[in-house]
């Protein structure tokens, strides 16, 4: 295989960018004193931020190999796979989202032992913990045979590499680490992304040369209905359906960035910037390598028979510039850090919150639970970087991505959806729809025939796409046969936890009755020192933020470069100074804002 040879301009920017991507990470150590901060960063960060952060979730190191791919074969409908998470965002927003917020749920094993009994916790945790390292290895491994591709390094010592540095910064950052670090790592994947395209482009002469030298089946935005190797149908419910379920429902990286968020109204915000825009950025970021490469196919700037496996390598060493290599490079190594730093974060969270905490060692000081979270996110680094021969086995990169996530997703959809939606759905189904569920996936794995029934028309080469289906109607169906051969459980010890239940997890959450109708004005007041644990606000100036004695307030450092993460919630009473907000010692601390500066003040709810 050919490799690209970097000028030292090259090979400087991509040690510039190890060294401050550690070096910024670790800058947040100090941000992080509790399991809270490690694992959601105080929930102060604000919804750009998440956004951001959700992109670099979205985007692995496998992205620009695997759509480059996929672009070159099969032209601009290879985006599909990026555009399809409208489908399922308005349940999102309005239905998960203030759910695992207000009723403080900390993972989703958490959620099915409260909406369901501990075995259905332990048989999801086990599942989910598959799930995530099993996708810190891929991740690993992909970067790994990218950095062999263009560097020619060994594939297990890139990884050592990239491994150690990732883990490092998120052990001693946590959330707000990962969060901010993330928000380099998905600007510069994006800037990379546009820059080759950009280059590309140039290289063949212009856009109209790049548009005319695409086959007329590369310029649609759909492909063909049920096409052997990129149907149509098949994508709707792998991508559309099944993954982009698993990425917003179960994915507990993503699921604690929107954790973080400030308010639920900043998570909802986050969100529609992910779907409307980031999105369709990411999807052309990562696959117009392929599509550039069909275009000067059609130049005859490349043969015919280019390998369509390495078609992100060759176009990338055919533009690079000095300079531009280092930054594709470093956007490889952003694109897989960025999705395994939460991965690993998650893993930390689940393994504390799940096993440890409740199993283990119960009733000890925060403190030790944050050191033993740092712990088991080294662990989680090694063992994903344990699991990266394991993947090499497989044949394509595409093939281990599809293949592992195919087995988990399903069952885990089915139950979470089922869970907030049909307060009728019994733990022994949702028990039955983990473990019988997963088992079925794996056995259409090793025997295709059972999807069959599912592509009615459809060569056998669909197989692979409309296993999703199969899943997905497979763990229906468990769920809904044993629902109606068990028991529910009493509707008002769930209630919070169902869609229809909303109202009452506000109320829980906020301890009273909700009041987030109209909002008011965010207001500048001066922080000064009191003695109770909540915000003394002039009654004038509560009137302006719209705020009753006891709503919550969230109180934030004024300053830009803070981007909300110093900051606190507090609960909101009556004061006696104009201008001015009082708070308890206790809180100032968390806020990490001294006494005498301007703050911003909103009201939550």
């Amino acid at each position: 295989m050919e490799h690209i040879v970097g000028t030292p301009l090259d090979y400087a920017i991509i040690i510039f960018y190890f060294v401050f991507i550690f070096g910024f990470g670790s800058l947040f150590a100090g941000l992080t004193r509790s399991t809270q901060e490690y694992f959601f960063a105080g929930k102060r960060v604000n919804w750009w931020l998440i956004a951001i952060s959700c992109i670099s979730v979205t985007v692995g190191s496998y992205s620009f190999i695997k759509y480059s791919e996929a672009g070159y074969l099969y032209g601009l409908n290879s985006s599909m796979s990026y555009l399809n998470d409208w489908f399922v965002m308005p349940l999102f927003m309005l239905g998960w989202l203030p759910i695992i917020y207000f009723s403080k749920v900390v993972s989703i094993p958490e959620f099915f032992e409260r909406r369901f009994d501990r075995p259905t916790r332990i048989a999801g945790m086990v599942v989910l913990m598959i799930y995530m390292v099993g996708y810190i290895g891929i991740n690993f491994y992909t970067l790994g045979v990218a950095m062999n591709a263009m560097l020619g390094w060994d594939v297990y010592k890139s990884t050592f590499l990239v491994a150690a540095v990732t883990g490092l910064y998120v052990t001693f950052g946590g959330q707000a680490a990962v969060i901010m670090t993330d928000l380099a790592q998905g600007l510069l994947l994006l800037i990379a992304g546009f820059a080759l395209f950009f280059l590309g482009v140039y290289y063949l002469g212009g856009f109209p040369q790049f548009w005319n030298n695409l086959p007329l089946s590369h310029r649609l935005p759909f492909s063909g209905f049920s096409q052997p190797e990129f149907p149509f149908v098949g994508i709707f419910w792998q991508d559309a359906m099944a993954n982009s379920l698993a990425f917003y429902f179960m994915n507990q990286g993503l699921i604690m960035r929107f954790l973080s968020a400030k308010s639920v109204r900043e998570g909802r915000k986050a969100a529609i910037l992910v779907v409307l825009f980031l999105m369709p950025l990411a999807a052309l970021s990562v696959s117009n390598a392929g599509w550039l490469g069909s275009a000067m196919v059609g130049a005859g700037l490349l043969p015919a028979d280019v390998s369509a496996r390495q078609i992100f390598v060759i176009v990338s060493n055919l533009v690079s510039r000095p300079g531009v290599f280092g930054l594709i490079m470093a956007a490889l190594s952003a694109a897989m850090m960025s999705t395994v730093d939460a991965l690993i974060n998650a893993v930390s969270a689940v393994a504390i919150n799940d096993i440890w905490r409740p199993f283990v060692v119960k009733n000890r000081a925060d403190k030790y639970y944050l050191n033993m979270a740092r712990l088991f996110s080294l662990l989680a680094a090694g063992i994903g970087l344990a699991l990266v021969p394991v993947f090499s086995q497989f044949p394509t990169i595409y093939v281990a991505h599809g293949a592992f996530t195919a087995a988990i997703t399903p069952p885990m959809v089915i139950t979470i959806i089922f869970g907030i939606l049909w307060k009728r759905y019994t733990p022994a189904a949702a028990f039955s729809t983990l473990v019988f569920g997963t088992l079925a996936m794996f056995a259409s794995i090793k025997f295709p025939i059972l999807v069959r029934p599912f592509m009615p028309g459809m060569p056998a080469q669909t197989t692979f796409f409309m296993r999703a289906l199969f899943g997905l109607v497979v763990c229906a169906l468990i769920a809904l046969v044993v629902s109606l051969f068990s028991a529910p459980r009493k509707e008002e010890e769930i209630k919070e936890l169902l869609v229809s239940g909303i109202e009452k997890a506000k109320e829980l959450f906020k301890g009273g009755k909700a009041n987030d109708g109209e909002l008011g004005e965010k207001i500048a007041l001066m922080l000064k020192e009191g003695k109770e644990d909540k915000a003394l606000i002039h009654p004038e100036d509560m009137a302006r933020l719209k705020a009753l004695v006891g709503d919550i307030v969230y109180i934030r450092d004024s300053r830009w470069w803070s981007v909300g993460l110093l900051a606190v919630h507090a609960k909101v009473e009556p004061g006696t100074e104009k201008g001015a907000v009082f708070l308890s010692p206790g809180l100032i601390k968390e806020a990490r804002i001294r006494a005498g500066r301007t703050v911003t003040v909103e009201k939550i709810m």
